[in-house]
């Protein structure tokens, strides 16, 4: 029986065959042949070998050439020609050998060289000695650590702090210690290079609005709200941070954060606010920018900010709810793998929290000094003035660029050195050009602490105004 049924099939295929078209038989036939093709063709051709001799050999090793490690550098670029400081940075700096007033160094509240501060790193260092040779869960957890932490917290009136032993690792280690791949993150397009290490780090998906503009960061949460729709079940997995800095160190510029409190509850996403230029400088204690507007620091998820500007020391630290912050313990990478706080710098930035409690009055006279300084710096011929009154650093930017950044530069170093040779020590902001997600224009940076009085003010602002006239007109 199977017999019969498979002649009867033959049958039919051979029928088929004769009532095909004759294109049809055409391509089968092509295709059949280019099918016996590949199976018995060989996949690849053995190249003819050419042995070289020895001596062949030693000549093409050393005419070959490998790529360079780095790429060609400029003898002249700035980062390769440094100004030697010959003592303390303070009020007044030796630079190359000649006194300036400094107007270069963060040092806003002028405790750099405060005795107080000074007698307490001293006393430190001849209990401790100078460092600690180890990561804090290794042995590096000193008392005067968990002494500092305790005052941080009771200083920015939240329930823990975690303190770091380099600033710029702060935040950049905080950041990935919560957002992870999958989740995204709404960050100012002025934000810090501290703030983008740690979002690159974070691989998060990231999303930049424009600075300072709470309608674009809106537009943004609405655009991702119809997105989390389409999915609902990846919209309840994904955590959304806002990543904003108070006071804004690329331009100077406060964050206007109680918009960004009521985007936050309005589509559940967590502030993170880096503080690294407001802490000691913002609010009538120096609590930095919630107490500047008032606003509950229970509604911020997580604050850092460094301890080398207003507190003259080193490091930083991040402050909030206890459970937010335990969890860099067992996550921040700058926190778990280096060697902890020096306690020597630990016990100064104790003594720098003591003053700052002690003399609230401080942080008037230097709001006074940031306001004269700003007044004084309008108008004058080709550049303009960057930063809002408020800020101890503001920016001194050319009104017309020549086209060339690097000639901008060239500048604007002019003007810092004429400024220089007057006695006004200067600094230009300094970035790393390839890697800023959205680099800013050249600036002269002008720093205020509150050690600088009004005659010197004055005479910085004539200065520049001098030098700018002879540089740019």
């Amino acid at each position: 029986m199977a017999t019969v049924a498979e002649q009867w099939v033959l049958v039919e295929m051979v029928q088929a065959l004769y009532e095909a078209p004759a294109y049809h038989l055409i391509l089968e036939g092509i295709l059949i042949l280019w099918i016996i093709r590949l199976v018995f063709s060989k996949t690849y051709k053995l190249q003819e070998r050419s042995d070289l001799t020895a001596k062949e050999k030693e000549e093409l090793i050393e005419e070959w050439q490998p790529e360079p490690l780095v790429p060609p550098v400029s003898k002249n670029h700035p980062a390769l020609n440094y100004n030697i400081v010959s003592g303390p940075p303070t009020h007044n700096i030796v630079v190359n050998g000649k006194e300036c007033v400094n107007f270069a160094s963060f040092n806003f509240l002028g405790l750099l060289a405060n005795p107080r501060v000074k007698a307490a790193a001293l006393a430190s260092l001849k209990k401790y000695g100078v460092g600690t040779c180890g990561p804090r869960g290794f042995y590096g957890t000193f008392d005067v650590h968990l002494d500092l932490e305790e005052r941080l917290a009771k200083f920015m009136r939240t329930e823990e702090a975690i303190i770091y032993s380099y600033g710029f690792s702060t935040i950049a280690s905080a950041i990935p210690a919560y957002s992870k791949r999958g989740d995204i993150v709404f960050v100012d397009s002025a934000a810090c290079f501290a703030i983008q290490k740690g979002l690159q780090a974070s691989r998060s998906d990231i999303k930049l609005f424009k600075h300072n503009d709470v309608a674009d960061l809106e537009r943004l949460l609405k655009e991702q709200e119809i997105e989390d729709e389409k999915n609902p079940r990846k919209a309840r997995v994904t955590r959304r941070f806002i990543v904003v800095e108070g006071l804004y160190m690329n331009t100077g510029t406060i964050c206007p954060l109680p918009e960004l409190v009521k985007l936050k509850y309005k589509y559940k996403a967590r502030i993170f606010l880096e503080e690294s230029l407001s802490f000691g400088v913002l609010g009538e204690h120096g609590r930095g920018v919630t107490e500047h507007y008032g606003i509950s620091i229970d509604d911020i998820d997580l604050i850092s900010a460094n301890m080398e500007n207003a507190l003259a020391s080193v490091g930083g630290f991040c402050c909030g709810r206890s459970f937010v912050v335990d969890h860099q313990r067992l996550s921040g990478q700058g926190y778990c793998f280096s060697a902890s706080l020096p306690p020597l710098l630990a016990s100064a930035a104790i003594e720098a929290l003591n003053i700052m409690e002690e003399n609230p009055g401080i942080f008037a006279v230097l709001k006074k000094k940031c306001q004269h300084i700003h007044e004084s710096l309008q108008g004058i011929s080709g550049l303009k003035v960057v930063g809002e009154p408020l800020s101890p650093a503001l920016h001194l930017q050319l009104e017309e660029s020549t086209g060339s950044r690097e000639k901008d530069v060239k500048l604007l170093q002019e003007i810092i050195v004429q400024c220089m040779n007057k006695g006004i020590a200067l600094t230009q902001a300094r970035y790393l050009d390839k890697d800023e997600k959205c680099l800013p224009p050249p600036s002269i940076r002008v720093v205020v602490t509150v050690e600088q009085t009004e005659e010197e003010l004055e005479r910085a602002a004539s200065t520049i105004r001098e030098a700018a006239q002879a540089v740019l007109l």
